[in-house]
């Protein structure tokens, strides 16, 4: 019983920062934008995507500041595994610009933000994108969500 009691306490204590309102200056963003919408540019999107989630997903940041040195590390990984799937691409990590977005339910304006942005061929197709920090996104067919409520549960079993 105390160990159910401790349990819970944790997640309505994880819940509460969770639902702390971060501000937009305090994320991270993550942009992958296809050549076109035709079928073979959004797959390759989609295959680009499966390439560098799992190493975008091994990182569990605590800080802004560790999930950018951990991208800007992991660079050279990022164009390794692109590059398996396309040579017509850039790369970057810095203060892009993002048009007016909605993520879970909350609008986002416009605005350049940091975040790291891959664009493929012309960059005019349908694009993916979610937040890197703090970690909510969802990166892969499988749907697995890297959330501090997920990582602080496993570590508890």
């Amino acid at each position: 019983m105390k160990k159910f009691i401790l349990i819970l306490s944790i997640m309505i204590i994880i819940l509460s920062i969770n639902k702390k309102e971060m501000k937009e200056e305090e994320m991270i963003r993550f942009r992958i934008i296809a050549n076109s919408n035709s079928e073979v540019d959004q797959a390759t999107k989609r295959k680009v995507m499966k390439s560098i989630s799992k190493t975008l997903l091994e990182n569990t940041p605590t800080t802004k500041e560790e999930e950018k040195n951990y991208i800007l590390d992991k660079l050279p990984t990022f164009e390794e595994k692109i590059k398996e799937t396309t040579d017509n691409y850039i790369i970057n990590y810095g203060l892009n610009y993002f048009p007016k977005k909605e993520y879970n339910g909350k609008e986002y304006k416009a605005g350049e933000y940091e975040s790291l942005v891959i664009t493929l061929g012309e960059g005019k197709g349908d694009n993916f994108w979610c937040i890197l920090y703090p970690p909510l996104c969802v990166l892969d067919d499988e749907v697995e969500y890297k959330s501090f409520i997920k990582e602080a549960l496993s570590k508890l079993f």
